[in-house]
């Protein structure tokens, strides 16, 4: 279901993660994965440094902040850069709950920011660029050659478990099924 007005669809996504959402780039994968397992098209993604990227999403969340029903707080991490907490401050008007959407996002928010980075950007690899399913190769490969510094420490097989994870909750669309690490066609 797509809705008219964007910022309502972005206001949604911080709803449906049980009214707190933290980080940009978190945000930017649930939604990408959301539209990947049908619960919404309102936001056209592109590939981006940190992986699916979509600017409509990012505009539409400012004014979601602007207008409400959503705050945005800065905050700065550990590491010096910059990081948003985005929180209701009211009901979202015209958005039905949807138990399965909720569920799913709810799953995709407790996953760790590197990884969800990771396991959208294979299924958008996969998905979109059709990296392992027109063209030859693997998405989880390709992922870890454009994200060297990322895939460190097991982070890569951890981006996979968790997307497998995604996978088996009840969704509108199946998530895309990706070839396993190692596995190209």
């Amino acid at each position: 279901m797509s809705l008219k007005q964007p910022h309502v669809a972005a206001a949604r996504i911080v709803q449906d993660a049980g009214g707190e959402l933290v980080g940009r780039t978190r945000l930017q994968k649930v939604a990408f994965l959301m539209q990947l397992a049908g619960f919404d098209k309102s936001f056209s993604f592109e590939y981006r440094h940190y992986g699916p990227y979509s600017e409509d999403l990012s505009q539409a969340m400012d004014i979601a902040v602007l207008l409400g029903p959503v705050d945005e707080v800065e905050r700065v991490a550990d590491w010096g850069g910059r990081y948003s907490i985005y929180s209701l401050t009211g009901e979202v008007p015209g958005v039905d709950y949807d138990a399965d959407r909720s569920s799913f996002v709810q799953e995709a928010k407790k996953i760790d920011a590197v990884e969800l980075e990771l396991a959208a950007t294979a299924a958008y690899l996969f998905e979109v660029e059709g990296i392992g399913k027109i063209y030859p190769g693997n998405p989880w490969e390709e992922t870890a050659r454009r994200k060297p510094t990322k895939v460190v420490g097991g982070r890569l097989a951890k981006a996979a478990q968790a997307y497998e994870n995604l996978r088996k909750i009840k969704t509108v669309n199946p998530l895309p099924e990706l070839p396993p690490l190692g596995q190209s066609i």
